[in-house]
């Protein structure tokens, strides 16, 4: 019997196979698209990938440097060090004698004589080793935190420009990764470091001293500890390097990712966002492999390598006792010896990582370090006086790069007291105006003068302290509400914080908060709406008294009613106080005494808001463009 199907199945799973196929090819795609992001990012990322030399001398007196403080512990610690690798290389000895002239001899009181000997060693080892690390962990973690302090002191001079170019990734793992690396080679290693090489020179000389001929059998196989240690040594820090690059952008990944959590989810890429992260960590997985591979080849055979040495100076030493050539004491005593011998060359081995990246990790932090502030207060600059706010640029000119400007011979006068209006489209050079005023950034020609005083001759602390700033996207710190409002007055008792929550407005939302002014503050905010942590912005620059406010359209994102409180709480703000106000919401500033418009860099218009109006010109047409769009809705029902 005929099946009249069999065509349209054949046809369906054709087309299923083609679907499939399609999948497979876009899903092929997809990951080599995913990796050779990776790649890019890989072949990208220079300094984080800097390998260093394995010495840099310019770096460690510069690491020493931060040691100067502490060097009396450091002192202690190093003679410590000293008496400990003593009583290490002793005790083989010891217990070669306490063979030879307790054992061999039947003599009980000798051989009990060695025995405390070797345990007076043993127990001095142990409490000098004790407060050598004890000294070096407290001298890491102070070197440490020294470090930490002078990179966030530092950290804060730098200009704005400084952050433009560097994420927050980076410089996280400058505070925290790289100086870490630094905490273990202040600990571990440089007392650490002396120390293998101390026992390993006083090993080889007690070793020549008690025989050398049998000295020499030992050391034939260190030929091929050369050998091993060569070729570790150079793959090993290829892989490292592999580790620490992966580990970097999966570091920078995470912060992304975290932060972003909410975009995430809105755009439902968390698909995505897993294959991604799993395509880095099995890229971190694979160089991992390859270093933890190169490890199980390299301590095997030093184990390996030490053990034929043992074997050679059993063999060639038994030869010596059976001949009466070689006590028995002193064969236990060199394979004892060899034995310890391979330890400090292991430790050596794996010092030898952890000062490369020590080198690296120098390298970066004293970079960051070095970088200069771009704008710094002159040699002569004085403090600037209590101002009346007068504000005057007078031909300026400036460009975040020197073959683009953003403002043009600009000219642009505010009286005391006035609120003046920038108005514009997007890149006209608004925000531009307003971080010059703040001294963010450092004019290109011309002077802008605060009460007569170029900002350029005055220190930006005291310029900065009478100025008031309010952006859009308000940022509020971890701690209470109290705590917020009082961030740039710290000395305001809670009166005058409540008072200024009050003349705002924000006073009537705090209070019906179970903890009121004690609110804690979530990350960010977000436990509280865009218009109250607005007000809450609005109060803090209030308490602070600044004698010029700067607002950056602090109102474009909030709603219709929200925007009438805040529009209130902006007028108590801007009272007797010389305002800039950015606003894309044009009616926001229609009492503003003075309205600039802004195109391309350069003032096209300025007047009052029915001066303007009256001109028919661009600032007529963006108004009534914006009431048009404003109205529209309610024009359609």
């Amino acid at each position: 019997m005929t099946n009249l199907h069999t065509p349209n199945n054949k046809q369906n799973g054709r087309a299923d196979r083609r679907l499939y196929d399609a999948r497979v090819t876009i899903e092929e795609k997809e990951r080599r698209d995913r990796e050779e992001k990776i790649k890019s990012l890989l072949d990208d990322d220079e300094e984080d990938v800097l390998l260093g030399k394995a010495y840099d001398g310019r770096l460690v007196r510069r690491l020493l440097g931060f040691l100067n403080p502490y060097r009396r512990q450091l002192i202690a610690a190093i003679l410590l060090m000293i008496v400990s690798s003593l009583l290490s290389v002793a005790q083989p000895w010891i217990i070669g004698k306490a063979i030879d002239d307790g054992i061999r001899t039947n003599t009980l009181s000798t051989l009990r004589l060695w025995t405390i000997i070797f345990f007076v060693a043993a127990v001095g080892e142990w409490i000098t080793n004790r407060f050598r690390i004890a000294l070096m962990a407290f001298v890491g973690t102070k070197v440490v935190a020294d470090l930490r302090s002078r990179l966030f002191r530092h950290l804060h001079t730098l200009t704005l420009s400084f952050y433009n170019n560097y994420s927050v990734g980076r410089l996280m793992s400058r505070l925290i990764s790289d100086v870490g690396v630094l905490q273990d080679f202040v600990t571990w290693s440089i007392t650490g470091l002396f120390r293998s090489v101390f026992i390993l020179i006083g090993i080889v000389i007690a070793m020549l001293v008690m025989n050398w001929q049998l000295a020499l059998v030992s050391f034939a196989v260190l030929p091929l500890m050369v050998i091993l240690t060569n070729y570790w040594r150079v793959r090993v820090r290829h892989a490292y390097r592999a580790t620490r690059q992966r580990l970097s952008l999966i570091n920078g990944y995470l912060n992304e990712s975290i932060s972003g959590i909410r975009v995430t989810k809105s755009f439902t890429r968390e698909d995505r966002n897993y294959q991604y992260f799993d395509d880095l960590n099995r890229s971190y997985f694979d160089a991992n492999i390859e270093a933890t591979r190169l490890s199980a080849l390299f301590f095997p055979g030093v184990d390996f390598v030490g053990s034929l040495a043992t074997a050679l100076v059993v063999v060639a030493g038994g030869w010596l006792v059976l001949q009466n050539n070689l006590t028995a004491g002193t064969l236990v005593a060199f394979v004892l010896y060899v034995d310890r011998f391979f330890q400090p060359i292991r430790e050596l081995a794996q010092r030898y990582n952890v000062f490369q990246a020590t080198m690296a990790a120098s390298e970066r932090i004293f970079t960051l370090l070095d970088t200069p502030p771009e704008i710094m207060d002159a040699p002569d600059a004085v403090p600037l006086p209590p101002i009346d706010g007068r504000v005057d640029f007078n031909d300026v000119s400036f460009g975040y790069n020197d073959d683009q400007l953003i403002l043009k011979h600009l000219d642009l006068h505010a009286a005391p007291g006035e609120r003046i209006a920038l108005v514009g489209e997007t890149g006209a050079g608004k925000s531009t105006i307003i971080r010059l005023i703040s001294r963010f950034f450092e004019i290109k020609q011309g002077e802008l003068l605060i009460d007569g005083y170029d900002i350029r001759r005055v220190t930006q602390a005291s310029l900065r302290q009478q100025l008031g700033i309010v952006l859009q996207d308000t940022f509020l710190f971890a701690g209470t509400l109290g705590d917020n409002i009082r961030y740039g007055r710290l000395d305001a008792s809670d009166d005058e914080v409540i008072a200024a929550a009050t003349a705002v407005g924000a006073h009537a939302f705090i209070s019906k908060l179970p903890d009121g002014y004690d609110t804690v503050i979530e990350e960010g905010g977000t436990n509280l709406s865009v218009g109250q942590r607005q007000l809450i912005s609005f109060a803090r620059a209030l308490l602070a008294d600044p004698r010029i406010l700067i607002l950056d359209e602090a109102t474009s994102s909030v709603d219709t009613t929200t925007e009438k409180l805040i529009q209130q709480a902006l007028d108590t703000l801007m009272e007797g106080r010389t305002s800039f106000v950015i606003a894309h919401r044009l009616s926001t500033i229609v009492n503003a005494d003075q309205i600039v418009v802004m195109d391309d860099g350069r003032i096209v218009e300025r007047g009052d808001h029915e001066q303007l109006l009256a001109q028919k010109g661009r600032y007529y047409n963006l108004y009534t463009m914006q009431w048009a769009q404003e109205d529209a809705p309610f024009s359609r029902n």
